[in-house]
């Protein structure tokens, strides 16, 4: 992805306003970048990519669409011309990127309904972006099918499937979930407690415990 660098303001400190703020490092250096110091945008494009790249995948189950969204997110980003970090870094971009997703899967909605999420085509399976620690989905394909795991995670409402796609596998706290949600902590709770229920219920003829319980 390459974006413009030039044309910024000589780089300046961040603002005092900031400097009593416990700042993650997102944050601080997009405040920088705002600032004027234009190599801070490489370093959020380098740190936070994949990660953008990996969340959408994970909601839409197409790479292509991903890395298309993904660069929309990082373009908005260049373009903001003011930035508050009332929240971390990394939940302002998923709520953006949760925001371009949904009107995404409006505009085509109707392409959707003749394509079956849980049988992605094959260059979407081997382009499938890979994490450095197992995730909670490739746990349960290791005692289960993968397919049914998957096809139960793409079933739930739409703002209880991303929910989930931040709890385990951006391990995002309630706050941040809040935050790229715009709802309250009380919500996502909820949210959360109804979408694992359902996930239960669902995957409950999975579980090796109950498969060994004798017959009643």
């Amino acid at each position: 992805m390459q974006l413009p660098v030039g044309g910024m303001e000589t780089p300046m400190m961040v603002s005092p306003a900031y400097e009593s703020v416990n700042l993650d490092r997102g944050a601080a250096w997009m405040l920088a970048f705002r600032a004027g110091d234009s190599g801070k945008f490489s370093l959020l494009l380098n740190e936070y990519r994949a990660t953008v790249v990996a969340y959408l995948f994970r909601l839409l189950r197409d790479h292509a669409v991903a890395e298309e969204l993904a660069q929309e997110v990082f373009l908005r980003v260049y373009r903001t011309r003011t930035y508050e970090p009332a929240a971390s870094f990394r939940s302002w971009l998923i709520c953006i990127a949760t925001n371009l997703a949904r009107n995404w899967v409006r505009d085509h909605r109707a392409d959707n309904a003749v394509l079956r999420l849980d049988h992605p085509p094959e260059y979407a399976r081997w382009r499938t972006p890979r994490s450095p620690v197992p995730t909670i989905e490739e746990v349960l394909v290791s005692r289960c099918g993968f397919i049914e795991v998957r096809a139960a995670i793409d079933a739930l409402p739409e703002r209880h499937r991303s929910a989930v796609i931040m709890h385990k596998y951006l391990d995002m706290d309630y706050w941040e979930i809040a935050r790229a949600q715009n709802c309250s902590v009380s919500a996502v709770k909820s949210m959360l407690f109804r979408a694992y229920e359902n996930l239960r219920r669902r995957l409950a003829h999975l579980d090796p415990a109950r498969k060994n319980q004798p017959a009643p």
